[in-house]
């Protein structure tokens, strides 16, 4: 296949190759526009001709000149790495609990956690990107927090985003034709931490604008670090250009702690609250939880509790009479998935066609992914069945609504004890 004189003339003439390492061409472009026009139109020519004349597959890299020069200056030494004068990111973030001292160290995530301590410790120099992906409560957005502590001890300016938010930004720049704006955003900065990168996939303008964006922050030497619930081979609607960037630099993933990490991070925890608590109990707790360190968190935060209401010591009795009423595994005797609606109707006093209408006021929001989060873990649903219940909700909707719960549990004030007031109704 040849292209024509003109379309030749106009998107290659004043391009040339800068250099072929790695399985990997980078090509020189004069600006944005040639480089987005052959991302999205020759892209598959490019590479299979320069596959073809190499003899192996490789990938195309398509670098902005302006991005060469920016690349020159990130390499010219330490100075030139621009203050964190204006830090961006979300309300509480970090999180001044989640450092990599609090972070417990066991076979299951020791791999993670030093691939994000290596990577803080010398920016856009190691395991760039860094993917880390787990299940939910496992510890990779604490990993985040970790990252983003040391940028800020550094003075490095950096961004903290989920792909939600990637996308809402990206969508509204382009109905108020700000992306240039949200270019200089997104590409000004010399750390990019985006959290559950699983929800853009299959959203290919998100994607596009996504992928323009990685490529110029890697080609200039900045520090990129993703998770998601899943690996990138497992992504489901995800271009091949999109997944071989992902896995450009080290994946890891996070498994669920060992017996022997559960009462090791009980340990801790109880060292912070200064609180007496024999390794018998603690086993205990952590025998009677599941993989989610936050479940195992959440139970101990309920023996403690049921210790403090009863003024009573830490023993092996207590918690198993905290664990019993509460319910780590709390028994729901009520299987209707319309009990929750009602129950979750009660507890945050908002009615049901709120529940599974679609209005995005806070309180809707916040009480249905409440309502999801418990048909999920205690009812045991699955996706499909939730969003039925909820109103005709997709697969994603669902998913996200779910795993919400737990910034919920941070940021809401009351929010946790309105779940659980929900769920006793339930088990009653």
């Amino acid at each position: 296949m040849q292209l024509p004189s003109s379309v030749f003339a106009t998107w290659l003439k004043d391009t040339a190759g800068l250099s072929f390492a790695d399985g990997k061409l980078v090509v020189s472009v004069p600006n944005v526009f040639t480089s987005e026009w052959l991302e999205r139109r020759a892209y598959q020519l490019v590479h299979r001709t320069a596959s073809k004349i190499v003899g192996q597959p490789l990938d195309v890299v398509f670098l902005i000149k302006e991005s060469q020069a920016r690349k020159e200056t990130a390499t010219s030494g330490p100075s030139t790495r621009r203050p964190n004068t204006a830090p961006m990111f979300r309300t509480g973030f970090p999180n001044r609990r989640y450092s990599f001292d609090s972070f417990v160290v066991g076979p299951s995530n020791d791999l993670s956690y030093n691939a994000a301590l290596s990577v803080a410790s010398s920016f856009g120099e190691h395991y760039n990107p860094l993917f880390i992906y787990s299940g939910v409560g496992l510890g990779k957005t604490h990993l985040l927090h970790a990252i983003a502590h040391r940028c800020v001890q550094q003075s490095i300016n950096f961004l903290y985003v989920t792909s939600e938010q990637f996308t809402n930004e990206f969508i509204t720049a382009i109905r108020q034709r700000s992306t240039e704006e949200f270019r200089s955003r997104y590409r000004s900065v010399d750390v990019l931490l985006m959290d559950d990168v699983q929800f853009m996939s299959g959203k290919e303008q998100t994607l596009e604008g996504f992928f323009h964006t990685f490529n110029d922050l890697h080609n200039t030497g900045r520090q990129i670090v993703l998770t998601s619930d899943k690996s990138p081979r497992t992504m489901p609607y995800l271009e091949d250009r999109i997944r071989s960037r992902y896995s450009w630099g080290l994946t890891t993933d996070i498994q669920a702690p060992s017996l022997e990490t559960k009462v090791a991070i009980l340990q801790t925890k109880a060292k912070e609250k200064n609180v007496p608590a024999d390794n018998v109990v603690l086993e205990y707790i952590s025998e009677r939880t599941g993989g989610s360190i936050r479940d195992l968190e959440g139970a101990f935060n309920r023996v403690m509790a049921t210790a403090q209401v009863s003024k009573g010591t830490v023993t092996l009795s207590l918690a198993k009479r905290a664990l019993e009423e509460r319910g780590a595994h709390r028994s729901v005797t009520t299987r209707s998935p319309e009990k929750v609606l009602e129950a979750i109707e009660g507890a945050f006093q908002v009615d049901q066609a709120s529940l599974t209408g679609s209005k995005r006021r806070r309180d809707f929001v916040v009480a249905r992914h409440a309502a999801m989060y418990i048909m999920r873990e205690h009812l045991k649903l699955s996706v499909s069945e939730i969003g039925r219940v909820m109103g005709g909700k997709n697969h994603a909707t669902v998913i996200h609504g779910i795993k919400r719960v737990n910034d919920y549990l941070e940021l809401v004030d009351g929010f946790k004890a309105k779940v659980e007031a929900a769920t006793d109704q339930l088990a009653s």
